[in-house]
């Protein structure tokens, strides 16, 4: 619910994301998506704060150690300046999704 700048400072965030997932769980660059909708009407336990709502998708390597490493690096990311959500005001869910639920290039990772 909070505004991610302009386009150039979105862009700087979605790199530094991008850093933070592909390495938590193990993946390429390549095999990163990042889709930011700021200026979100948002409430948290009553309070319109900044808060984030995040979802991480992947085909395998969702595990403690890998989602840990992963929530701490996004967490420390949007409490940075200038976005200034507290670590206690984001939710990631994660998914591990099956090869045969998930699509690119015209099929699925199962064929």
């Amino acid at each position: 619910n909070v505004d991610l700048g302009p386009p150039d400072q979105k862009k700087t965030l979605m790199t530094k994301l991008t850093q933070v997932i592909s390495t938590g769980l193990g993946k390429p660059d390549s095999y990163v998506a990042i889709h930011l909708n700021d200026k979100q009407s948002m409430m948290w336990g009553g309070s319109d704060e900044g808060c984030a709502l995040c979802t991480v998708a992947s085909l395998g390597s969702i595990n403690l150690k890998n989602n840990q490493q992963v929530v701490k690096g996004v967490s420390n990311l949007l409490a940075d300046a200038p976005y200034g959500i507290k670590h206690d005001r984001v939710y990631i869910e994660f998914r591990d999704v099956a090869r045969e639920n998930m699509g690119y290039n015209g099929a699925t990772f199962a064929g």
